[in-house]
Order: structure tokens, then sequence, then C-alpha cells
């Protein structure tokens, strides 16, 4: 067994004001009450809520901070993200992880903005894999990622054992995240913790999945602290013996046959995703997607089995034989 304790903190996250006191106060109860605790999780953009207009330059105060803290504890830190104002003018979702000797040893930017509601927000292109020494190998990602399990793929095809997942998530999808959270886990048999704050952080119901998609922990709409320790024997022996003995789902996809060409950008086996209209945000009254014709006509054409592929044509949302 290979045990390891962290904990998530989903806390009040406040969008005017500075969280930072609060955080530090919580590391400072939390490890009054589980001293056992080695490595502490708080939800996306925790520090200073949801804001670019409190975007900060890196490093910074703050993260000293919290640098400070990992090494008065002796635990690893990873104290949500926030908003980065680069050298060019950009803004990033970014977080770091602190090492127990108060050393930032990663820095990662979210991937995929909520676009086209997080318009402005630049995308990271770097993933973020680190190892605990004599534990286990760690990756994060930042709330909307989970949605495009291919952030995942190249977390754990580098042998990430543990997900570790800030999310601000305080709209209606919450219940669809959570079904990711678990179906992650499955799919790439892993832990993970999906950390999410309340108020202006949230809507809470953080949670922690192990490897078999079982949920070891859900919080409610709450504030919480939950160190749970975690057995990454777990996750190896499943990876080489299967989810229950049965789906050994890494190797499976490590031998597959076949290639995916929808991932090469020239080879135009996404042309139907381009028909899709631009990434924009809703309007009141929009009747956009209702239109019901076959989406594949706006390929061109329509394939029946057995019959000619015919050509169409699309005029004011009706089709017709061409």
């Amino acid at each position: 067994m290979t045990p390891f304790a962290i904990a998530g903190v989903q806390m009040h996250v406040g969008a005017l004001q500075s969280n930072v006191p609060a955080m530090r106060h919580r590391i400072e109860v939390l490890m009054a009450r589980f001293p056992w605790t080695q490595m502490v999780l708080f939800s996306e953009l925790a520090p200073f809520g949801p804001l670019d207009q409190f975007a900060q330059s890196f490093p910074n105060d703050t993260l000293e901070q919290f640098q400070e803290d990992a090494k008065r504890f002796g635990i690893w830190l990873i104290p949500g993200s926030m908003f980065e104002k680069t050298e060019d003018g950009r803004i990033l979702n970014t977080s770091v992880v602190i090492n127990p000797e108060g050393e930032i040893i990663r820095k990662y930017s979210k991937m995929f903005p909520f676009r086209p509601y997080e318009a402005g927000i630049s995308a990271g292109t770097e993933f973020c894999v680190f190892d605990v020494p004599e534990v286990g190998r760690f990756g994060l990602s930042i709330c909307y990622d989970i949605w495009f399990p291919e952030t995942t793929r190249q977390l754990t095809s580098q042998g990430v054992e543990v997900l570790l997942h800030p999310v601000l998530t305080g709209t209606t999808d919450r219940d669809a995240e959570i079904a990711i959270a678990r179906a992650t886990a499955a799919q790439f048999q892993c832990y993970v913790f999906d950390v999410n704050g309340l108020a202006a952080g949230g809507v809470g119901r953080s949670l922690v999945v192990d490897p078999s998609a079982l949920v070891l922990h859900q919080s409610a709409g709450q504030e919480d602290m939950f160190p749970i320790e975690i057995d990454l024997d777990q996750v190896r022996r499943q990876r080489e013996f299967g989810l229950k003995g049965l789906g050994q789902v890494l190797k499976s996809f490590r031998d597959r046959e076949a290639e995916f060409t929808t991932y090469d950008r020239q080879s135009g086996a996404d042309a139907y995703l381009h028909t899709l209209g631009p990434l924009t945000t809703p309007k009141q009254g929009s009747a956009r997607g209702l239109d019901v014709r076959d989406p594949r006509t706006a390929l061109g054409y329509v394939e029946t089995p057995g019959v000619e592929a015919k050509n169409f044509s699309v005029f004011h949302g009706k089709t017709g034989l061409g």
C-alpha cells in the first residue's frame, strides 16, 4: 500500500476582495484538525475570485505567502488558481504546485477557458505533471479542461495516477461535470480530486473519485474540508489487472489498431465541426441549433445504405434533392 493524504477545501469565495487571508486561515485549521494531511487543494480562482480585473503578475506576494504556509506545515499545496497577467498583456488562468520545502515546482495555465463566456482569457499549452517522491505521479487540470478527454489522456499516458482538478462551477451543468469526473476516473484508471468553491466560487458539491468510479466523498453546499487517504497501489493494480478484473483501458488504448484522423487538422475528418457556426454567447430568443435539417447536408451529401449518395442543397433551413 502507498498511502497519501490529500485534503480538498471547499470554501466561500468572494468576488470583490482578496480571499487569501481566509485560505491561509483554513490551512491552519485544517492542519490543526487533520495533521496527517500531506497535500491541500483549493478551488479554481479561490485567491481573488472570478473577475479578471484582479489579475496578478507572476511571481507575486500572494504566492510567497502560500509558499511560507507549505513550508511551515510541510505540505504540498495547490492554492487553486488565479488570473495571471503576462508581460505581453495576455491574461491566463494559472495554478502552481508548491512542494513541502516551499518551492514552486510547476506552473499550469488552463488549456480550455470556458469560451465564449471567458472571452479575453488566453489558453495555456503546456501540461502539468509532477512526482511526489516515493508516492506517485500527479497531474493538474483546471475546470473546463476535464470536458476534453484529450487533456487527461495526455496526462495519464505520461503515468499520472492522481488528477487534481480545481473548478469554479456555479452553473446548472454541475451535474454533468460530476458525471464527467466519475467517467474520467474509470476511463483513465486514476483518482480524481474535483474541488469546487462556494458563492462567487461555485455551487460546491466537490467530490473525490477512485479509479473504479466509486465516489469516496461528495460535499454538499456548505463549507467543507475533506482529507482523503488514497492508495496508489489500487491504481497500479487496476491498470495492470483491469477494473474489477475486467477492462484494461490504458493498455487497450496503447495496443489500438485505429488511428484517429480527426486530430490531424489537415485530414478533413472534422469537416462537420466547421458547420456548427461561431463560438459565441447565445442571444435572447436565439433559434440557433433548432434547424431540423440533417446536419450532414451542410457537408453536401447524405449517405443511405444501398443508395447512391445524393447531393443536397440547403435553402432557408429546408433541404431538397438536387
